[in-house]
């Protein structure tokens, strides 16, 4: 019994001990050196094999072997993966290995086999090694405990920030970015300097990170936060330049790609959102990078503007991406999160202990080697009496022994003596052993000095430093600029007019108002919209670039976007179809097409439906609409939703429907309800009667009514001829339908000084004053609008205002 255990115990213990062996001997770096237990063997192995920057390079296989079978037993893949971003000039931002061979690519290709390539430790890494022979570093065993291996680097090198590092331990993460060497060496100055300076301080030197693929970097409150509590997250932009081309033609040209980005998958994303008409304006998108750097180039159309492309791509794809930076690593065995000032402050420590170690080191061999001068000395000047002590001993031991009886020798002096070559008897030899314990003295005397005096200590620290900062400080490749103030799409897109179009089968477009001209009433028209074969055109809403455009469908839901999302088209052109920017279901279509300004909580959205159903509901109810659709109404089975209206409390509102039956009521006889409501009745149909328009009016309106037929008819009927009745009723009669004008099409607010569009089943468009259509009571077929086509009907129509502003096209256009 004595044997049982807690199995909660255990697993806790075991757990503990596993997690603590990820975050110690694999995934986070070390504070002092800024090295995985896996980079610190590759280095230190390579420094074994003599594989160092001025040597010829080694088959990368080689040092793989030499590490897994000494240092590292894991898998050689492992290795080598290390070994290959160690050699990545778009992954490290001062390169650790010097690589010859395919070392893969920023497209993410990957390298080629281990016995292809070759390496070598490069120049800067030789300073990660520099004195490790002087007892600067503790030594452990290895796996085996066959040979010892260095616990830590005695690096020069600040490699934590200069190169960064990132790793996923249990139960926590690292992410830190790479940093400028030159502004590093600078920090550390300041810091060495004044040890209690602020991190707002060391920030006027560490300016951000400094990634190896440059780019922009925004260094705003998330970098302080990241400085100060060693979390925080940066804006990363790739720079882009736009470039003039012939015949006034732009292009857009990225130089530079976020750090860690695959430039392949970025191209592949531009490519989808360009085919998705998500990115307009684009004519060609082409790869054009090579050895020089990186040239990814978008041609676009003339007259677009780039500034609109340029943030598309920031917005969508991960040409602007965001860096989450979490400066953990390993301190004293134990993981902690770093702030700028401790990063920098543990690797001064370091220093200064490896500084002090090898000192210790120099002193200890100086003493030991002025000591045998010493006796060395001695002998030379007394050599006489010297050869004869040797000459009368019988064996060395008596030799060395009368030596050290005779002139108070030692026995490492005594030895030396015995080991002295003759031609250390000529004057020269003899001169250059003076000046070499004369140096010798001169050198422990300064070394005692680091030992015994801080400030001394610091000065030779600092003159590390600056010579570090002199041979291998580069220029900055990221730019650092403050917050991230992003285009504004509307403030680059002119609020214009524009027309937009929908067809019956879904293909959607915007074009400018100035694409049509005024006609005289009873034209054939000018060629408008390519639909293609049983298709035309549904609905016709002129709007502004600005303003937001509600899609409502047959089965209640409401889709929203801003209208210039909506991608532009010429008069001819077919335009993309529905499905390609709304996720709609089997079978559901837009019916309606609604541009609003805001979202007022004094406004109201009046919707109709084909069974004579009305709903008011607050317009701020519509506001926040999700990319997969809200529910507008609520539908029942036999019932379609088809037409929604932007009303206030005063409005009236009149019921049209195709059998020419109208009835106005107050839109304060529909209560408010939620957005999931049915509604109430609006009109008694007769039957299969069905409503086709819903018409809102201001009480004191001077608007008349212009109603449509299918057949090409039309009317203006004054409002006042069109009693109030309670809602529910019947109706009044509004239009006299007979075979000649056809059902009712629609019916909408007008006044003499807008103008009226009207589009044909063959896809003819014709634009008139309204004052040209003279103005009848209800009960009239009208006068005729368009000259039709056999078998041809008007399939949509509206209004358009402020006619001054219109361009007048050609009439052989």
């Amino acid at each position: 019994m004595s044997n049982q255990i807690s199995i909660e115990k255990e697993l806790k213990k075991s757990y503990l001990e596993y997690s603590l062996s990820v975050i110690i001997g694999r995934a986070i770096p070390d504070v002092r050196d800024g090295l995985k237990p896996v980079h610190r063997r590759i280095l230190f192995a390579q420094h074994e094999l003599g594989n160092g920057w001025n040597r010829a390079p080694k088959k990368s296989a080689r040092v793989v072997g030499d590490v897994i079978g000494k240092y590292h037993p894991h898998g050689d893949s492992a290795v080598y993966d290390a070994i290959v971003r160690m050699a990545q000039p778009f992954s490290m931002r001062d390169l650790l290995v010097d690589g010859q061979g395919n070392f893969g690519s920023i497209d993410g290709d990957a390298a080629a086999a281990m016995r292809y390539t070759e390496v070598r430790m490069s120049r800067l890494a030789g300073e990660f090694l520099s004195d490790i022979d002087k007892e600067t570093v503790e030594f452990k065993a290895n796996y085996d405990n066959t040979l010892l291996e260095p616990s830590v680097l005695p690096t020069k090198v600040p490699n934590l920030l200069l190169n960064g590092s990132s790793g996923i331990a249990v139960g926590m993460a690292t992410n830190i970015p790479p940093h400028n060497l030159g502004e590093l060496v600078d920090a550390l100055l300041v810091l060495l300097d004044d040890r209690d300076c602020s991190i707002e301080e060391l920030m006027r030197h560490v300016k951000g990170p400094d990634f190896p693929t440059g780019g922009i970097c925004y260094a705003g409150q998330g970098l302080r936060d990241a400085y100060t509590t060693g979390r925080g997250t940066v804006k990363i932009r790739g720079k882009v330049e736009v470039e003039e081309r012939k015949k006034g033609f732009q292009s857009i040209v990225i130089r530079e790609i976020p750090y860690a980005l695959n430039k392949a998958s970025l191209v592949e994303k531009i490519a989808a959102l360009v085919n998705d008409r998500k990115i307009d304006g684009v004519t060609d998108l082409r790869d054009e990078s090579d050895r020089k750097g990186i040239r990814v180039v978008i041609d676009l159309k003339r007259g677009t503007i780039p500034d609109i492309v340029i943030n598309a791509l920031y917005k969508y794809t991960p040409l602007e991406s965001s860096f989450g930076i979490n400066m953990l690593a390993v301190v004293g065995n134990r993981p902690q999160t770093l702030t700028l000032k401790s990063a920098l402050s543990y690797f001064i420590d370091h220093r200064r202990e490896v500084i002090i170690r090898r000192t210790r080191y120099d002193l200890r061999k100086a003493e030991a080697r002025a000591h045998i001068l010493e006796g060395l000395r001695i002998a030379l000047d007394n050599i006489d009496e010297v050869v004869r002590i040797i000459r009368a001993s019988g064996t060395p031991q008596d030799a060395r022994d009368g030596l050290m009886d005779r002139f108070g020798l030692s026995e490492i002096q005594a030895q030396a003596i015995l080991d002295m070559r003759l031609q250390r008897l000529t004057n020269l030899e003899h001169e250059k052993l003076v000046d070499e314990y004369t140096e010798l003295l001169k050198q422990i005397t300064w070394l005692n000095s680091i030992l015994d005096n801080r400030d001394v200590l610091q000065g030779v620290i600092r003159d590390e430093l600056t010579e570090l900062k002199s041979m291998f400080a580069t220029q900055r490749r990221t730019d650092i600029e403050a917050e991230l103030d992003g285009i504004d799409i509307e403030d680059l897109i002119p609020d214009e007019d524009v027309v937009i179009t929908l067809s019956r089968r879904g293909y959607i477009k915007r074009t400018t108002l100035e694409s049509y001209r005024a006609q005289k009433r009873g034209g054939k028209g000018i060629a408008g919209l390519h639909t293609g074969d049983g298709d035309f055109v549904q609905d016709f809403l002129t709007t502004t670039n600005h303003q937001f455009l509600l899609l409502f469908t047959n089965k209640g839901r409401m889709f929203q976007l801003k209208v210039y999302q909506v991608p532009e088209g010429g008069r001819t052109a077919r335009g993309m179809h529905i499905a390609n920017l709304l996720p709609l279901e089997e079978s559901e279509f837009v019916t309606t097409v609604l541009s609003v300004r805001a979202f007022d909580e004094d406004k109201y959205f009046l919707f109709a439906t084909k069974r004579g159903m009305v709903k008011r509901s607050s317009a701020d109810l519509y506001g926040k609409a999700r990319r997969t659709g809200i529910i507008a109404v609520g539908m029942r089975e036999d019932d379609e939703l088809i037409m929604v209206r932007e009303v206030n409390e005063h409005c009236h509102v009149v019921l049209t429907t195709q059998d020419g039956i109208a009835i106005r009521f107050h839109c304060n006889d529909v209560r408010p309800m939620g957005r999931g409501a049915t509604g109430v009745k609006g009109i008694a149909l007769r039957s299969n009667d069905e409503v086709v328009a819903c018409v809102t009016l201001a009480q004191d309106t001077t608007n008349e009514i212009m109603t449509v037929s299918q057949g090409g008819y039309g009317k203006r009927t004054r409002l006042e001829l069109y009693r109030v009745q309670s809602r529910g009723g019947k109706g009044i009669i509004n239009f006299k339908v007979t075979p000649k004008t056809g059902p009712v099409l629609g019916a909408i607010p007008v006044q003499l000084e807008d103008e009226l569009i009207l589009l044909t089943s063959d896809n003819k468009i014709i634009r008139m004053n309204i004052s040209e259509v003279r103005s009848v009571g209800r009960a009239t077929q009208g006068v005729r609008l368009v000259a039709l086509n056999e078998g041809g009907s008007v399939v949509g129509f509206d209004r358009v205002q402020e006619r001054d502003v219109i361009l007048i096209q050609d009439e052989q256009e």
